[in-house]
């Protein structure tokens, strides 16, 4: 299996364009998949530069309802005719940012035909699997960082609950992908125990204390190798690589081999 970070908030390249975003391109035995759009069309402009061609993606999945991951949506749909892509039922609610910044998705595009809604877990095909875990106990919660969901002219503390997680298993390895794993990577990390753990922590404004250092040890100790990126923030990576053997950072232009 192969992985390409089409975009994400950083970058070494010189030919990358960068956002804050993410966008991740697959290449497992059997299938071409593009996991998450970033939020405008820089994602498909990267993709041309590294010679991807996302016409010939054969499916794509969201993470979750936010801009910063489907914005370029409408870019893909353009670009590729025929890829499904696979959902969240929840993923088009209204999601903010506090209670004025809407972060959500462009909801004239709710009911365009490829557009495949998901439940609790979904079986693409063989190896190729969607979890929401909204029905798991979360024992490590950092709570949600001040985003919100609008229910009526109320706005609530977001639950989530438009987040999933795509398990690829291949080779004896398990790989998950998650966006940012916003219901908390301790608790996903120990719901799957996978081999490999590629996607965001969210943790971008955790404080470097104790706190960050101890979630670090936590996630070493499940034996998971670990790529992160974009929502994790750059001093709290490094904080929490001297707690870690096994994580290393992904940016625009970086491919790993699984």
């Amino acid at each position: 299996m192969r992985i390409t970070v089409l975009l994400e908030n950083t970058t070494a390249r010189a030919d990358m364009q960068v956002e804050h975003g993410l966008s991740l391109y697959l290449e497992t035995e059997c299938r071409k998949i593009l996991f998450d759009m970033g939020q405008s069309a820089l994602f498909a402009e990267n993709a041309k530069a590294l010679g991807v061609d996302l016409a010939t993606v054969d499916l794509a999945v969201l993470s979750h309802g936010h801009y910063d991951h489907g914005g370029g949506l409408e870019k893909f749909l353009a670009i590729n005719d025929h890829a499904p892509v696979y959902l969240s039922r929840y993923a088009f609610e209204p999601h903010y940012n506090g209670v004025q910044k809407y972060i959500g998705l462009d909801t004239a595009l709710r009911s365009h035909p490829r557009l495949v809604f998901t439940a609790d877990e979904y079986r693409i095909d063989r190896g190729l699997t969607l979890f929401s875990c909204n029905e798991k106990e979360r024992r490590h919660s950092f709570g949600s960082f001040g985003l919100t969901e609008k229910v009526g002219e109320t706005f609530v503390p977001d639950d989530f609950r438009h987040e999933q997680y795509l398990l690829i298993e291949e080779n004896g390895k398990r790989v998950l992908l998650s966006g940012c794993s916003h219901k908390g990577i301790l608790d996903i990390a120990e719901w799957f125990r996978p081999d490999v753990l590629v996607g965001g922590f969210h943790f971008s404004k955790m404080p470097l204390d104790e706190t960050l250092a101890s979630a670090a040890k936590q996630l070493d100790a499940c034996g998971t190798a670990y790529y992160t990126c974009h929502c994790t923030g750059a001093e709290q990576f490094a904080c929490m690589q001297k707690h870690m053997h096994r994580l290393q950072y992904l940016s625009c232009g970086q491919s790993i081999e699984i």
